[in-house]
């Protein structure tokens, strides 16, 4: 069986996980790789080739699927164009920068009948499928989970400074790391409605810190909480069950160094990718829809978290 060919369009700080998973993962393998900044293609030159628009990659062809990982504000443009063009897309998260734009992508990857994979990275920790493991084999339901994600954003940006751009990015973490946070949540406990937000912002506007309260079926209830400014990185999530036992997953056990879980994860989701591609599922829930992750769920938390803050602010200055 052919290696499926992958065209990587963005090649910012998270893109080396990917590429580093395509060399990785039996059955892929990169093909074609895009950024607005040629320089940052020079490495490639020889192995794979480079472009500067992914316009000129898509009608280029010789490509199998496409992976976007470009600065937040673009992923509707880039994957509506991969789509259009015949062509499964994994996105990385957040799927776009609004709901309605988000729902936009999935139905035109339903009219074309190719997948669309929003790469929650992680459902692909090693922990938390322990947890999920651990969680069909307790009798008793969940009552509650609690996802904790904090680290120092500067830590992780380099010269992606579109991070801390509201504009670009979408917000601040509400926006970037709320929607991984909220897959979790959803991965271990069903789909869940916001039910109340604190949002602290910076000085120049960025929300760097946010507690959500969240409820789904049966009275199950969800908290996140997301901080920008932490002096190092933590990432868990615990969930409470009816009989009072509580089961944990640290997100980072056994990877020493900033972001380090992120190899395994990212291998995950090209892995996982790669076998919605050849018609294989997944084993993830949303893998039965046949598209992959459904991004636009989160999309829809993370602008009602905006939606509350800006009441609650409204009601003070009232």
């Amino acid at each position: 069986m052919s290696a499926l060919r992958f065209g990587v369009v963005g090649l910012g700080v998270i893109s080396r996980f990917y590429l580093a998973a395509l060399e990785r993962v039996p059955g892929v393998r990169p093909a074609a790789v895009c950024d607005r900044d040629a320089a940052v293609l020079e490495p490639f030159g020889g192995r794979v080739p480079g472009f500067t628009d992914h316009r000129e990659m898509l009608a280029a062809g010789g490509l199998d699927a496409v992976v976007v990982t470009v600065p937040n504000d673009l992923h509707l443009a880039v994957c509506r164009d991969a789509l259009r063009a015949g062509l499964p897309v994994c996105v990385e998260k957040p799927l776009a920068l609004r709901a309605a734009e988000g729902a936009e992508l999935a139905a035109l990857a339903a009219e074309r009948r190719v997948p669309l994979f929003t790469a929650f990275h992680r459902r692909y920790n090693a922990s938390v499928r322990e947890l999920r493991a651990a969680l069909a084999r307790h009798p008793s339901p969940v009552r509650s989970v609690t996802a904790r994600y904090f680290e120092l954003i500067e830590e992780h940006v380099g010269r992606d400074r579109w991070y801390l751009d509201p504009e670009r990015c979408g917000g601040g973490c509400v926006a970037d790391n709320g929607p991984n946070a909220y897959d979790l949540l959803r991965l271990l406990a069903g789909p869940m409605e916001l039910r109340g937000a604190e949002v602290v912002r910076d000085g120049t506007g960025v929300d760097r810190y946010a507690a959500l309260e969240l409820a789904g079926r049966d009275g199950v209830r969800g908290r996140i909480e997301l901080d920008w400014s932490y002096p190092g990185e933590l990432k868990d999530v615990a969930v409470e069950l009816a009989d009072g036992t509580v089961l944990r997953a640290d997100l980072l056990a056994g990877h020493e160094g900033f972001k380090q879980s992120l190899w395994h994860e990212y291998e995950g989701i090209v892995g996982e990718f790669a076998g919605l591609l050849r018609g294989g599922g997944g084993g993830n829930a949303d893998a039965a829809t046949d598209r992959g992750p459904d991004g636009v769920d989160a999309l829809r938390v993370v602008e009602a978290a905006y939606r509350a803050e800006a009441t609650a602010r409204a009601g003070v200055r009232g």
